[in-house]
């Protein structure tokens, strides 16, 4: 379903229907095109898009395809049907020469592999041109369109005896002229002429009476009259009556033929139909050719992801003034259906909003159309539409009245398969009253899952995105140093209608600007201003989001890495200290025999001096004996040494006992100087915020921060986001998504590409070209291995052919 009744004049289509129709090589394919309606079954569609498709291949690279003498002989030969009637000599013309071109595009079909154009083939495969009627019409009428002498006997006798009996009146006429030029009847410089029919010679009136015949004409001033002499008259008469003779055996060859044809009528009407049918599809894909339009990825869904999609009417405006039209990117799908534009006037919303009306109904009338070949397109069951005024006196509507009404259809026809557009919602009536009923409308329309397009300025709209799941915002961007619009669409956020700016940039008095700045009210002029800013920041936080998801996971696999290296070394110290304890229970238990020896004979002697004395030295030379063979570091462990990390784990386990972090709280993570924010716990695991990284750790991990760690923490937290913002708009503005290396040298291409794709990462774009040159491939090869090792880069891809190949890179960013 289309709505309203002159949709096609909205967007452009009949302009596109006329285009069409100057390409049609006869009426058959011109009737095709008034004939070109919606469609909304998907095999249909796709039939369709595949036989154009399969064309565009032919113009592009066939030089033989026939398209000479496509004649439209149907009405010919429906009047021919009736019994006694018969064909006209330009017709039968016509016919044969139609004839031929229908059997020589059935050949081209025939003779091209089933790979090449096998929907082409296939819509060639019931038509047959019988070939007794092709040698009918060659034996009949030659390829000047002329009757055959041999077309008959009869026919060629009559020509024999029309030329025999011209060439005698001939000579005897061209010797009557010699004796009157030599009698002096007429003047040496006449030739013989024509009247009614007739062969005449000029003579001078005084002269008439000398030259017998018959006077056929005079001049206007009656000084010469034109006279057929005697002589011929005879012979004339007998041309006269050759000449009725041919016409009427022409004529019954004519109908003889008309009869032999006239089984067949059925059957050749088919083969018409089906060069009406190639010459629509030809029409078709010579306008694809010049507006640049390809064939999408076609999906049953309902669904839109258009990639440098352009206006194809705009595009050719340009084209002739030399410029450029911006491309656009759009996406609906099923969590995103309503896109509300928002931006400056004259800044792009409208002619936004036409080309993705255009392109759909093009698209779904069975033509290509002009984006990126990855793109893909989904079908909808009917588009309704809602631009421009359409205030009527005699149906007494206001413009508010008209889209009000329009809106009625739209809450009771709209569906999930509903494609949807509204220029200047709730525009017409007071702005608060009009912005309140259009959110409650669009409110109704996304709760009933339709997909749609809406330009506006009114913020309730804007706002609405925020609560409201399925629709988003878009801005059409505007460069606010030049105050110029950049004519390009960026989702995701909301556009400033920059309504004081632009009336400052056209010279509107200051005075009056300032008195509507009182009246308008500084909170109502900064509103704009502040929700660009917050979009922005909006932006570049979901950026630093999808960076610290990679950091995050980056950072998890680090200390897992760390934990299991922890462990191996807990193991490794375990069996060292296993070890040490062995060697120490050896020492000791030496150690306690010495001991028992030395007292026992210090007991056997009664403690003598001397003996105590040498038993000593002894216990010292064992002893230092026993140390040789202990580590440095153990010789100078004190019994302090050993029992101060007892102490302190039993302080460490009581403080972790006691610190129980909450969500919000500051927290230290264990071994380490990083202090963040805890931002959620999920049992034994919690989440850190610490500057622009989150941090996925077990909760054991974290301990309390000292009051130095806290205020070091709040110290390095502070950041001002007005850089940020004028820092994007300055990027926004000179950022071009196409770049020219060609001419570079290999040792400063890396430098340059990183620069370009860090860029282009920062603004959010999802596709930009690289233009290197073909060459010998090396900066291609430079370009492409540097490309490979981005985790950034999504995929790249040579240019499709037509519009550069493999001398430009497509680059499509994740």
């Amino acid at each position: 379903m289309i709505y309203p009744e002159n949709f096609e004049q909205k967007i452009g289509f009949n302009i596109i229907r006329q285009m069409l129709k100057g390409y049609c090589l006869c009426e058959l394919g011109e009737k095709l095109v008034d004939k070109i309606s919606f469609l909304s079954e998907f095999d249909d569609i796709n039939k369709s898009l595949c036989l154009l498709d399969e064309f565009r291949q032919i113009l592009l690279f066939s030089d033989n395809f026939p398209s000479q003498n496509y004649f439209d002989l149907t009405e010919e030969l429906s009047r021919i049907k009736v019994e006694g009637s018969c064909i006209e000599i330009e017709g039968l013309f016509d016919l044969k020469s139609s004839l031929n071109t229908i059997n020589n595009l059935l050949s081209f079909f025939r003779q091209a592999s089933n790979e090449d154009y096998p929907n082409l083939k296939k819509l060639s495969s019931d038509i047959f041109v019988e070939k007794s009627i092709l040698n009918k019409l060659d034996s009949i009428i030659n390829d000047k369109g002329q009757i055959r002498d041999n077309a008959s006997e009869e026919l060629h006798r009559i020509r024999y005896e029309l030329i025999k009996n011209q060439k005698e009146i001939d000579k005897k006429i061209g010797q009557t002229l010699v004796h009157a030029k030599k009698a002096g009847w007429t003047d040496k410089d006449v030739e013989i002429t024509i009247r009614n029919g007739r062969m005449v010679i000029p003579v001078s009136a005084a002269s008439k009476r000398k030259l017998k015949g018959f006077i056929h004409d005079e001049s206007s001033t009656g000084q010469t009259v034109f006279i057929e002499p005697q002589e011929i008259f005879e012979a004339n008469n007998d041309i006269r009556e050759l000449i009725n003779a041919e016409k009427r055996e022409i004529y019954r060859i004519l109908l003889e033929f008309t009869d032999y044809l006239r089984p067949h009528i059925n059957e050749i009407m088919l083969s018409y139909d089906f060069m009406g049918m190639i010459d629509l599809i030809r029409a078709k894909a010579k306008f694809a050719l010049n507006i640049k339009a390809v064939k999408p990825i076609l999906t049953h869904k309902t669904f839109i992801d258009w990639k440098q999609a352009i206006h194809p009417l705009l595009f050719l405006s340009f084209q002739n003034q030399g410029k450029n039209v911006v491309p656009l990117d759009i996406k609906l799908d099923q969590e995103k259906r309503i896109l509300v534009i928002s931006g400056p006037n004259a800044g792009g919303k409208s002619v936004c909003l036409k080309t993705i009306g255009l392109l759909q109904y093009m698209l779904q009338c069975g033509l290509l159309i002009p984006l990126k070949e990855n793109s893909e397109a989904g079908i909808f069951n009917s588009i309704f539409i809602d631009i421009g005024d359409e205030q009527s006196i005699e149906n007494d509507l206001s413009t508010y009245s008209s889209h009000l009404l329009n809106m009625k259809f739209f809450s009771g026809n709209a569906n999930k398969e509903t494609l949807f557009l509204i220029d200047e919602f709730g525009t017409g009536t007071e702005p608060i009253l009009g912005g309140a009923i259009a959110e409650a409308i669009l409110e109704d329309m996304n709760s009933k899952g339709s997909f749609g397009v809406v330009t506006t300025h009114y913020s309730n709209l804007k706002l609405l995105a925020d609560r409201e799941d399925g629709v988003f915002n878009g801005a059409m961007t505007f460069d606010v140093k030049s105050m110029y619009p950049l004519f390009k669409l960026k989702t995701g956020r909301p556009g400033s209608s920059f309504t004081f700016e632009i009336a400052k940039n056209i010279g509107l008095e200051e005075e009056i600007l300032e008195n509507a700045s009182k009246k308008t009210g500084k909170t109502q002029l900064d509103f704009d201003k502040q929700l660009q800013e917050l979009e922005l920041e909006k932006e570049v936080i979901g950026k630093k989001s999808t960076e610290l998801r990679v950091a995050d996971e980056f950072f998890a696999e680090i200390t897992e890495k760390y934990e299991r290296l922890t462990e191996d070394l807990k193991k490794e110290k375990n069996k060292i200290l296993e070890e040490a304890r062995i060697q120490a229970k050896e020492i000791l238990d030496n150690s306690n025999k010495i001991i028992e020896n030395t007292i026992k004979e210090i007991r056997e002697t009664q403690a003598d001096k001397e003996k105590t004395r040498k038993l000593r030295e002894h216990i010292k030379t064992q002893q230092e004996k026993i140390s040789a063979k202990l580590p440095d570091k153990a010789k100078k462990k004190t019994l302090i040494e050993r029992t101060e990390p007892d102490k302190i784990d039993q302080k460490k386990k009581q403080t972790d006992t006691l610190f129980s972090p909450k969500t919000g709280d500051l927290v230290k993570i264990k071994g380490q100087n990083t202090i963040g924010e805890l931002s959620e716990v999920k049992g034994k695991n919690a989440v850190v915020i610490s500057g622009t990284m989150s941090i996925r750790i077990p909760l054991d991990k974290l301990e309390k921060p000292s009051k130095k760690d806290k205020h070091s923490f709040v110290s390095g937290s502070k950041k001002s986001y007005g850089n940020i913002i004028s820092e994007m708009n300055q990027k926004l503005a000179g950022f071009k998504s196409h770049i020219d290396v060609r001419g570079k040298r290999s040792d400063e291409i890396i430098s340059i590409i990183r620069h370009f794709i860090d860029d282009a990462i920062y603004l959010n774009t999802k596709e930009v070209s690289i233009l290197h040159g073909k060459g010998d491939g090396v900066l291609r090869k430079i370009i492409r291995d540097y490309l490979a090792g981005l985790p950034e880069i999504k995929t790249f891809q040579d240019e499709h052919i037509e519009r550069g190949g493999h001398g430009i890179t497509i680059v499509t960013l994740r």
